[in-house]
């Protein structure tokens, strides 16, 4: 009887030494890396409302996860299985469970980025948002018309045009073109701040017509030392009354009137149009396109000089003059003179 109880008493410690080596498996599983898919990456789309079991299936059918015991020991070492968050998710490497958890309760969804460069019209940046993957430019368009989004701002806006901040946004898939539009002016108005508001008003000027001016600006150079000088040659054509023949607002006029076919004529010149700044004098009703900040400064703080004239060097630099007379000798040098040569050359 006594070997009998020592045997047993064996078999219980084994048992009991497996069962407990088991027990430690499982838990230390949650902490090992694992990647079960052959792609370079895996999506995982949690849909709001899922339950915690679901979602374990859907991390396995992936092969994000390798089974749904080791999910559920995960959540229970992390305490979180109330905090998983909707969304989507994407994974390229191999993660432990308990790193999969934590993605979930923070909320780590996928972001996809979208990218507007300075100077687009809001019809540019409705074929930027069509060509993404969020939605198409027509949703774009109509969301870029919620004028209420710039009410406080600019009371006269007829569209949210030079208001759409340029710059990349990253957003979720299920994203909206009133989700990002929304996005857009909120930044504006976050680069647009109590500073320059008062700079705004000390030159007594409205922020419309200060983002009006920046669009030109934008529209004028891509150099941003040349962005104080230009602002300084519109600044000093306002103050004395004279046209700002700023081509941009030409071509933003025939675009408007779906004539622009990517040549500016001297007949374009006189094409009636409140925007045309050949043919109308003072600022053109509204932005022309989408000013970045240093735009938006440089409106506010113009160069301090006399400069009423300038011409492209055909660089993408811009020569600059105080008359007419010096202005016209410079128009001779960088674009009468190359053109003449180029026409003798063959070129």
């Amino acid at each position: 009887m006594k070997k009998v109880l020592v045997v047993f008493g064996l078999l219980v410690l084994v048992a009991g030494g497996a069962l407990g080596y088991a027990a430690k498996r499982l838990y230390d599983r949650a902490d090992e890396p694992h990647r079960g898919y052959s792609g370079a990456e895996v999506f995982v789309e949690i849909p709001s409302g899922t339950s915690t079991r679901d979602i374990g299936r859907q991390l396995v059918a992936a092969g994000v996860v390798p089974d749904e015991r080791t999910f559920r020991i995960a959540l229970w070492r992390s305490g979180r299985d109330r905090l998983l968050q909707a969304g989507e998710y994407r994974f390229r490497d191999p993660v432990s469970a308990l790193a999969v958890v934590d993605i979930l309760a923070r909320g780590q969804v996928h972001l996809r980025p979208i990218t507007f460069p300075e100077g687009l019209t809001r019809h540019e940046m409705a074929d930027v948002f069509g060509r993404s993957e969020l939605g198409t430019a027509e949703a774009f368009l109509v969301a870029s018309e919620r004028v209420e989004l710039v009410e406080a701002l600019d009371p006269e806006a007829t569209d949210l045009e030079g208001y759409l901040f340029p710059e990349t946004y990253a957003l979720p898939r299920d994203a909206t073109a009133d989700d990002l539009v929304e996005a857009m002016v909120a930044q504006f108005e976050r680069i647009f701040d109590e500073g320059l508001r008062a700079q705004a008003a000390a030159r007594e000027l409205t922020i419309r017509e200060v983002v009006t001016l920046a669009s030109l600006i934008q529209t004028e150079t891509g150099l941003d030392a040349e962005r104080p000088l230009v602002s300084a040659v519109y600044n000093n054509r306002l103050g004395r009354r004279m046209l700002l023949q700023c081509d941009p607002t030409v071509i933003y006029a025939l675009q408007l009137a779906g004539l622009y076919d990517g040549n500016l004529t001297r007949d374009n010149l006189r094409f009636d149009s409140p925007y045309n700044t050949y043919v109308h004098a003072g600022l053109p009703p509204g932005p022309i396109a989408a000013p970045g900040a240093t735009d938006l400064r440089a409106a506010l703080q113009p160069a301090d000089v006399s400069h009423l004239y300038f011409v492209s060097r055909n660089d993408g630099s811009h020569v600059f003059a105080d008359t007419l007379r010096e202005h016209n000798r410079n128009v001779r040098e960088y674009q009468v003179n190359p053109f003449r040569r180029r026409r003798a050359e063959g070129r």
